[in-house]
């Protein structure tokens, strides 16, 4: 068997045909309707509390905090109302002694002194003339709020959320280890530091990342009444999307607007089809899962994301270089090599390392139309330590690493025709679709919105003409704009809750004067 014929016997093991396509699409709507019934489900579909999202004509001046990882990020934004907006944001290091603090407290009073240097350096005018409480006559109970900031609180971690600005925190990852904030509403610990500071923010809203960008593309997408879907394709995998009410039939504790009839629901898809019921399984994804963190969990995620493409490349690669039968990355197959004269893997070579491999090298392959693949070969010399590979060595590999990324891609195509089809749009004909995507995949791995798109025009009950309207477009900064797009949708609830008690109360006023003025029958 030659070089070339070993390549395409694995590349096959990667095909992910139109038939498999459409199974996993009708298996992700049974696993969506079965996490919007029950929880416990691979797919969570986790309510937010959100019941709006934006359409670009908002406007007013928001701030976003995104506590992800090992930075603290500040941002404010002014949304124009035209589907624009200015963002000026400010990232600060969180120390590590405070990742593993004794006290909640001394890692909620570090962020809120980050909010105020914010606020001081960039919104100094307003920081100086308002507090968040000040003493007034106008006011029954002798305060009112002043022109407070409504903040989005974008906090990466788990935790179980019961309104759209409570949530209670169920464990710490990423480093942190902060035994005293588990099981505590990670809103409440912010504000009380915040209101320690008396500084003019409330915290509005817990956001979580996809709903971001579903929020933010809903602000930006062109002669959209919002975005249907907010995808993250990147390191991980994930979505969102605008959920009926009356379609969620599990218990949702906690308050939250009725009105529109919608709720954002958070997927947490990468999760999906744990059970391997219609996921495909190669050797590799087998041992990939086997040596992960968490094996048996986050399978969609494992054929999908950046974190793991690397991995699943690496591992089919080294198997083919083990083939005794074969030369592949080997002297005895670099004799026309115009580079160098003899192909050498250096020891250190993240070939032979464990998650070592990134997905940037499958971007490369996949970009690279040049005579002679140079620019994958040097992509191998620089990235893998791979000196000198052979042109047939390189063209092997760029197999193998397209057919991981349009498996990826097609995928990613099932998770999206499946909520699109969820959310009933497709009936209007005339009506596009918007889905907002965000990730280093979606961003720079050439070609792959464009594979997604050929895959939902093979999908039964979207085909060519459906997958016309399905607009996928870049979302920016969710984490940002979209955490303070969540603070304004909050803004609003808390305006229409405070309406309807007014009006619930002076409704009792009515009733009751109308009581004392009847006179009683004799």
């Amino acid at each position: 068997m030659s070089l070339a014929e070993a390549a395409q016997a694995v590349v096959a093991q990667f095909e992910y045909t139109d038939d498999d396509v459409n199974r996993g699409v009708k298996e992700f709507l049974r696993q969506m309707d079965e996490g919007l019934s029950k929880d416990g489900t691979s797919l969570s579909q986790i309510p937010t509390y959100v019941t709006a999202v934006p359409n670009g004509t908002e406007k007013g001046l928001y701030m976003a905090v995104d506590l992800g990882g090992t930075n603290f990020r500040v941002c404010s934004v002014k949304l124009n109302g035209d589907s624009t907006f200015n963002i000026t944001s400010a990232k600060v290091p969180v120390p590590k002694e405070l990742m593993i603090a004794e006290t909640a407290e001394e890692l909620f009073a570090f962020l809120a002194l980050q909010i105020k240097a914010f606020l001081e350096k960039h919104h100094g005018d307003h920081f100086e003339q308002h507090i968040r409480r000040r003493m007034t006559m106008s006011a029954p109970n002798g305060f009112r709020d002043e022109n407070v900031f409504r903040m989005g609180f974008t906090f990466s971690f788990p935790v179980q959320q019961m309104g759209i600005n409570k949530g209670t925190l169920i464990r710490w990852t990423k480093g942190f280890d902060i035994p005293d904030a588990i099981g505590k509403d990670v809103c409440a610990l912010l504000q009380t530091e915040i209101d320690k500071l008396h500084l003019p923010v409330r915290v509005a809203a817990l956001v979580n990342d996809t709903v971001g960008t579903l929020m933010a593309h809903s602000y930006g997408a062109p002669e959209s009444s919002g975005a249907s879907l907010g995808a993250i394709f990147g390191t991980g995998t994930n979505g969102a999307y605008l959920e009926k009410l009356s379609n969620i039939k599990k218990t949702l504790v906690g308050e939250y607007d009725t009105s529109t009839g919608d709720m954002v629901v958070n997927t947490e898809w990468g999760s999906f089809d744990n059970q391997l019921n219609v996921l495909p399984v190669t050797p590799w994804d087998v041992a990939l899962d086997q040596q992960s963190v968490n094996p048996g969990l986050q399978m969609y995620e494992k054929r999908v994301s950046g974190m793991f493409l690397g991995e699943i490349l690496r591992l089919a690669v080294i198997d083919l270089m083990k083939n005794p039968d074969i030369s592949f990355f080997r002297d005895d197959n670099s004799g026309t090599n115009d580079l160098r004269s003899t192909t050498d893997i250096a020891e250190t070579s993240p070939i032979y390392k464990a998650w070592a491999v990134d997905s940037t090298i499958l971007s490369i392959a996949a970009g690279d139309h040049t005579p002679g693949l140079v620019l994958l070969r040097k992509g191998l010399d620089d990235s893998l330590q791979i000196h000198a590979a052979a042109y047939e060595d390189a063209r092997a590999f760029q197999a193998i690493a397209g057919a991981i990324g349009q498996r990826a891609a097609r995928l990613a195509a099932v998770a999206i025709a499946a909520v699109v089809i969820q959310t009933g749009k497709l009936a209007n004909p005339d009506e596009m679709i918007d889905v907002g995507v965000d990730g280093s995949l979606v961003e720079h791995y050439p070609y792959f919105r464009t594979m997604i798109q050929e895959a939902l025009s093979k999908v039964e009950g979207i085909g060519s003409e459906g997958a016309k309207r399905i607009r996928i477009g870049l979302a920016e900064d969710g984490s940002g704009v979209g955490a303070a797009l969540i603070a304004l949708v909050a803004a609003g609830m808390e305006k229409h809750a405070k309406n309807a008690a007014a009006k619930a109360a002076a409704a009792v006023a009515a009733a009751s004067e109308v009581s004392e003025k009847v006179t009683p029958a004799e």
